[in-house]
């Protein structure tokens, strides 16, 4: 082909048509030009593709992923729902001192005494060079902040946590018998409705058996004890604040879900 071109050319100049020769040679350039610029746009089309290509994989893996997290922060709230009711229900033992039943108190401080962290799955895009691959400009917004929304949450959580391995744990081993109370729990799976797939409780937590203490516990005595007030007071106050910052950062999943999903849909 550039022989035959540059055949033309010679055969222009030859015969000494040069106006023919500029309009040809104006032509052959403009023919390279516009070669060059299919060729680009080419390219830039499968750079395209490509990267649409990866940015759907990635949304696929982040969706999978925040639905993780959803369903283990889900699990955290229920936790502590169980410990606020719980809580709620002690506060009415004391205030109604008849109402006290020994087996009935033993489970709601078994209630009492857990503590739920979050742990989700968290992507640094940025660090990565990922999030360059998100056309969504809200989506990668909410996507940069991730990391930020969940400190609240984390932070109320070991908090709780601290609290609770400090100050609430050893009150109630210096004041109460917690083998016998621990017993009941392992027998009534307590803590089995506290697992991330409640419909699959776990069943072997029940089995576990260590006895009762030959000591008499005095769930009266713990009661009355001003001390033992103030700490569930502690415990509602840090875990009720939780929640209400766990469904926001519920709310920010969900959120982010919804913009993945349609952001799938329009690629498909």
């Amino acid at each position: 082909m550039i022989k035959f071109f540059r055949h033309i050319r010679r055969s222009l100049i030859q015969k000494n048509q040069m106006g023919k020769y500029f309009k040809y040679a104006i032509g052959e350039i403009l023919l390279v030009v516009i070669g060059i610029l299919i060729a680009l746009q080419i390219n830039n089309w499968n750079e395209q593709r490509k990267a649409n290509a990866e940015e759907q994989v990635l949304l696929s893996q982040l969706k999978s992923d925040f639905i993780d997290n959803l369903e283990q922060l889900n699990q955290k709230i229920r936790t502590r729902n169980v410990m606020l009711k719980s809580c709620d229900e002690a506060f009415k033992i004391i205030d109604n001192p008849s109402l006290a039943v020994k087996d009935s108190i033993d489970v709601l401080i078994a209630r009492t005494m857990p503590y739920a962290t979050f742990d989700p799955i968290i992507h640094d895009l940025s660090s990565s060079g990922e999030l360059k691959l998100i056309n969504n400009i809200k989506l990668k917004q909410a996507l940069t902040n991730w990391s930020a929304d969940i400190i609240d949450v984390t932070e109320d959580e070991h908090a709780w946590k601290q609290y609770r391995h400090d100050h609430y744990i050893p009150f109630l081993q210096k004041n109460y018998q917690l083998r016998s109370l621990r017993n009941k729990a392992f027998k009534a799976n307590v803590l089995g409705s506290y697992t991330i797939q409640r419909e699959t409780l776990n069943s072997t937590y029940s089995e576990y058996e260590i006895g009762y203490s030959k000591h008499k516990e005095n769930y009266i005595a713990l009661l009355e004890n001003p001390d033992f007030e103030d700490h569930l007071t502690r415990l509602y106050a840090i875990n009720s604040w939780t929640n209400v910052q766990s469904n926001i950062l519920r709310q920010h999943i969900e959120d982010i879900i919804k913009m993945i999903d349609n952001e799938l849909e329009l690629k498909k």
